[in-house]
C-alpha cells in the first residue's frame, strides 16, 4: 500500500448487488469499476462465482472479472463458496480469492451448504489447485470469517470458536483471514477484543483487515475501533448497499463515502479522489434507480475547508 495508511476495499458490486431485487447490467457494472478505478479505489470485490439460478445478479462477474483485470493497478478480488467457484476465479485472472466460512455452523448450511469441517476441506482443495499454479499467478487466499460478532439465527458467537477456526483456515493453508460483522451485532469494544485475540493465535500479518455492516448503526464506531488497534484494510459498499441473504435482518454495509471521509478527515490517507468517488456513485444512481443509497457525507456534502474539497 504505497502512500496509503488505509485499504478502502469496495465490495459493492458483490455484497451489495448480491442482495437487490434489481439487476445492474454488466456495462454499467463496467462503467461503475471504472469510475471506483479512477476514483483511486484500490481493491474491488467484483462478484462471486456461484450459480446464476442463485444469484442472478452475479451472473456475469466472469465477464466483469475479466474487464477489471485490464484497469491497470487495480487489485481484483472475488468471492468464491467452493472448488468450482475457484476454478472460475482463476480462468477470469483474480487477484485475491474471498472463501466464505461462517463461524455460525446454522448460517453457513444457509449460505453454502455445508458444515465447518466441509467448508475446510473445500478450502484445502482450492489450496492445492493454487499450488499447482505459478508463482506468479497464484491469487491471493482470504479466508472470511463471517458472522465473526454474531448471528441472526444462532445469536452470540464464541470468541474461542472465532479464533479456532482462524487457525484452521492458515493451517489449510489460507494467506490471510478476515473477520465479518455479517449481521451488525459487533461493537468497538468486542472489535478491539476479537482482533487481539486473533492476532495472539495466528499473528498480525495474518489478519489485517474487517468487514464490517451497519445494521444497528456501529459501522464507522467499529471501524475506528478497528483502525486505532492496527488493521489497514476495510471493506465498505457505495452507497451503504448490501446485506446477507442467508442472515435475515442483516442488512447494509458500512457506506464508502462516509467511510472516506472519515478516514481522511482523521488525516489517514487513503488515496480516493471524493469528488470521483462521487461521480462513480452518479453510476450506481443512474444504473439503480430505484435501489435507495445511503450516506450522510454525499447528501451533507464536505465541510468548509475540508482537505478532500
Amino acid at each position: 500500500m504505497n502512500n496509503i495508511d488505509i485499504e478502502v476495499s469496495e465490495v459493492g458490486p458483490r455484497d451489495g448487488l448480491q442482495s437487490i431485487s434489481q439487476i445492474m447490467s454488466t456495462e454499467s457494472k463496467k462503467r461503475w469499476i471504472e469510475a471506483l478505478a479512477l476514483a483511486g479505489v484500490p481493491e474491488i470485490e467484483v462478484g462471486s462465482f456461484v450459480p446464476a439460478r442463485i444469484f442472478p445478479q452475479l451472473a456475469d462477474t466472469m465477464e466483469v472479472a475479466k474487464y477489471a483485470r485490464t484497469i491497470e493497478g487495480l487489485k481484483v478480488a472475488a468471492l468464491v463458496p467452493n472448488l468450482k467457484g475457484a476454478e472460475n476465479a482463476i480462468l477470469a485472472g483474480v487477484n485475491k480469492l474471498t472463501i466464505p466460512l461462517s463461524v455460525s455452523e446454522t448460517h453457513s448450511m444457509r449460505n453454502v451448504n455445508r458444515t465447518h469441517d466441509q467448508m475446510l476441506d473445500e478450502v484445502k482443495r482450492i489450496v492445492e489447485l493454487i499450488r499447482d499454479l505459478p508463482i506468479d499467478e497464484r491469487p491471493l487466499i482470504e479466508g472470511a470469517l463471517s458472522t465473526a460478532f454474531g448471528c441472526t439465527i444462532e445469536g452470540s458467537i464464541s470468541e474461542d470458536r472465532v479464533v479456532e477456526l482462524a487457525e484452521a483456515l492458515m493451517e489449510a493453508g489460507c494467506s490471510e483471514v478476515g473477520l465479518s460483522d455479517t449481521t451488525g451485532y459487533a461493537n468497538p469494544v468486542q472489535v478491539k477484543r476479537l482482533i487481539g485475540k486473533v492476532w495472539d493465535a495466528i499473528g498480525r500479518d495474518h489478519l489485517t483487515g474487517i468487514h464490517l455492516h451497519n445494521t444497528r448503526g456501529q459501522g464507522l464506531a467499529n471501524v475506528l475501533a478497528a483502525v486505532e488497534v492496527g488493521l489497514t484494510t476495510v471493506d465498505s459498499s457505495m452507497g451503504g448497499i448490501g446485506g446477507c441473504p442467508a442472515a435475515p435482518g442483516a442488512s447494509g454495509n458500512i457506506v464508502t463515502e462516509d467511510l472516506v471521509f472519515l478516514l481522511e478527515a482523521m488525516g489517514l490517507k487513503t488515496g480516493i479522489d471524493f469528488d470521483k468517488l462521487l461521480d462513480a456513485r452518479d453510476v450506481v444512481a443512474r444504473a439503480l434507480p430505484d435501489v435507495e443509497l445511503y450516506g450522510f457525507t454525499p447528501n451533507a456534502g464536505l465541510p468548509l475547508g475540508s482537505s478532500l474539497a
